[in-house]
């Protein structure tokens, strides 16, 4: 059976540069410097890999390792394709992997949807499709299988069970055939290192607490850190020094972190904290008082968040991302404290009072009120207030009676 890439094979190949030599990234770093060695006729190629893993970042990465090794940009159009197994069967996947191109002396072709191989149904045709054609390859075709039906968390032990039983029989049956290459997500250090090599590459130095803030900010998640990076980048060129000033600057999920620990303070019904937090707040800001509005408009987002958490009972972070949609999400570093935040709250109509003294705030700042900081101040005093309990019904009755 074959291991994954370069690490059960008898001769493990040693990272490429840039990969850190980290537990994260070694994996795709072995199979890069594969496919490069490979590409320039210094190594074997397998007749096909396993992306296994849902880490774009990682598949983004060894995607553009086998394209720049195989696929000359002059002939792109002949010598690659996508295909995706929801709609071609992999009878047909196979059959343009035996077939020669009378257009470019190698072909590359990645399979999507691997999915569909493993979903009901005995596939024994199918598999024994695969079986006949590894037995004997089209040594000018590479076969790249994208599964990406399966999370693998930077801690092997923490895989879910699901993902564990795919990933088995994954490598139960492709995997007897490929080179399994796991993406995995990456841990908060391998992030860090990552962020400080790339830096180092640009002539930048990057001190560590900007390294940590920028991953802390942002979860770990290296699509959003790379995008985050390049703004970095060519916000200090010509400086030779990325600083923790840089990273609170130009990233959102920095900015937002002091948010949350407001409204952490606000739902502790901590006043003075609260308080204390706001005039961190608005004393950062560059636009100072000006800034009102954002703030409050994020404090509405945040508390309707929390109605969202609460009212779909959402207790783990990776249920968070089924009950918010798509750009009403919060950054992935902010996840549980929200979902401990919103269960302070007894119930619905504790949060909806929230966002009425938000709307309130919002209708006075608007009115171009002489003290924009007092509205802020009154609004987080009374968010960060335990509501009064309405007067009973009889009670109203008394007073109107008397009145």
């Amino acid at each position: 059976m074959t291991g994954p890439v370069g690490t059960r094979g008898s001769n493990p190949i040693k990272p490429s540069a840039g990969s850190a030599g980290t537990r994260g990234f070694g994996a795709v770093g072995r199979f890069v410097a594969e496919i490069e060695a490979a590409g320039a006729g210094k190594g074997p190629l397998r007749p096909g890999y396993v992306l296994a893993g849902d880490e774009i970042f990682m598949l983004d990465r060894c995607r553009a390792a086998v394209l720049n090794a195989f696929v000359p940009p002059e002939l792109k159009d002949f010598c690659l394709s996508d295909l995706d197994l929801s709609g071609t069967s992999i009878f047909e996947v196979l059959d343009r992997a035996q077939t020669p191109s009378l257009m470019a002396p190698f072909q590359v072709i990645f399979v999507r949807n691997v999915r569909m191989l493993y979903t009901r149904g005995a596939k024994k045709d199918e598999f024994a499709a695969l079986e006949r054609y590894f037995r004997s390859p089209n040594p000018k075709a590479l076969l790249i299988f994208v599964a990406d039906f399966i999370r693998i968390p930077s801690d092997a032990r923490r895989m879910e069970m699901d993902d564990k039983n795919r990933f088995e029989r994954l490598s139960e049956t492709l995997g007897e055939h490929c080179g399994m290459v796991e993406l995995a997500r990456v841990n908060d250090e391998e992030a860090m290192r990552w962020t400080v090599a790339t830096a180092q590459e640009s002539g930048v130095r990057m001190d560590p607490d900007a390294a940590r803030e920028l991953v802390d900010a942002l979860g770990a998640d290296m699509m959003m850190i790379a995008s985050e990076m390049e703004k970095l980048l060519l916000y200090t060129l010509g400086r030779g020094r990325i600083t923790l000033g840089d990273v609170e600057t130009m990233v959102l999920g920095a900015k937002q972190r002091s948010l949350y620990e407001l409204t952490e303070a606000i739902s502790a019904r901590d006043r003075a904290r609260a308080l204390a937090l706001l005039q961190g707040l608005l004393n950062s800001s560059d636009a100072g008082e000006d800034a009102a509005i954002g703030h409050l408009y994020m404090l509405a987002r945040t508390f309707r968040q929390m109605l969202v958490i609460l009212e779909k009972n959402v207790r783990d972070s990776r249920a968070i991302w089924q009950a918010l949609w798509q750009g009403f999400r919060m950054p992935p570093f902010a996840a549980d404290d929200l979902i401990r935040q919103a269960r302070r709250y007894k119930s619905r109509r504790e949060l909806t009072r929230a966002l009425r003294l938000i709307a309130r705030a919002d209708l006075e700042l608007r009115s171009s009120p002489p003290d924009k900081r007092l509205v802020l101040e009154r609004l987080v005093y009374e968010l960060a207030s335990e509501p009064k309990p309405a007067a009973p019904m009889w009670a109203s009755a008394q007073l109107s009676f008397e009145a």
